[in-house]
């Protein structure tokens, strides 16, 4: 686990830590020293940590003009246990929000589980940014975690797609390509 590095070939057009309205403004990293594992596996050190012992990201493009977010995870997503969605949810979704941000992208072929709770935090997150015409969307989800995902009724509060050739858009492209699907599902 520790080779599979948060996507970077976007790095031209945007960096979390040089963005004053990213939670990771600031934040320096170490390309030698892992310190963050997944079961017990480390993880490359450019993931970002948010409060989840499981469950790390990395934040690859933000519009604020256009009002979405690229965020790509890695590891388990785990409510049951570490409620990791309340972790996300407190210290990266509402920490954005506020700048203009209802649409988010979750990059989510690296979560290997998913072990549900409540609906509770993703019930408040969909009630935060629907009146203004956003969505969660979660993009190639592995098929085992999809399936404890739409198990759990989560893909009522976050859509789940399928883009496997995302990594050939840029990032304009790509949201557009996402929003689209969105519309079609939406007004289905």
């Amino acid at each position: 686990m520790h080779e599979i590095e948060p996507y970077y070939n976007w790095r031209h057009l945007y960096i979390a830590e040089e963005d004053e309205n990213s939670p990771f403004f600031g934040r320096e990293y170490s390309e030698f020293e892992f310190s963050n594992t997944v079961y017990n596996y480390y993880i490359h050190p450019q993931w970002d940590e948010f409060g989840s012992r499981t469950l790390y990201l990395k934040i690859l493009f933000a519009d604020y003009d256009f009002n979405y977010v690229i965020i790509e995870l890695i590891g388990e997503w785990n409510d049951a246990v570490e409620n990791d969605i309340m972790q996300l949810k407190r210290s990266i979704i509402d920490e954005i929000t506020p700048k203009g941000i209802n649409k988010f992208i979750l990059i989510t072929e690296n979560v290997l589980n998913f072990h549900s709770s409540d609906t509770d935090y993703y019930e408040e997150w969909y009630e935060d940014i629907k009146d203004d015409g956003g969505w969660v969307v979660a993009i190639n989800m592995p098929e085992q975690t999809q399936y404890d995902f739409k198990k759990s009724h989560i893909d009522r509060y976050i859509q789940l797609l399928d883009v496997p050739e995302w990594r050939t858009y840029q990032p304009h492209l790509f949201f557009q390509v996402v929003d689209n699907k969105m519309l079609k599902l939406l007004n289905a």
